[in-house]
């Protein structure tokens, strides 16, 4: 069963840098994610969430988020 504190991060959480500074992480693109994979995800926090949102994107799991992205 996924974490929903870590799940409602991925929706509230704004990426803090780079090419999508201030994109919300559920948002960002997979082809970011998909390079990030690549080259090495960041340290910490961040990099957890974004690792997650990649596994998330890559295996169609979108609809988990769904019910708890803003209107």
């Amino acid at each position: 069963m996924p974490n929903p504190a870590l799940l409602l991060q991925l929706v509230e959480m704004k990426m803090p840098f780079g090419k999508y500074e201030n994109t919300v992480l559920c948002d960002l693109p997979v082809s970011y994610l998909e390079w990030f994979n690549r080259k090495g995800f960041p340290e910490g926090k961040l990099g957890m969430l974004l690792q997650t949102m990649y596994e998330i994107k890559s295996n169609g799991l979108e609809y988990l988020l769904q019910p708890l992205k803003k209107k």
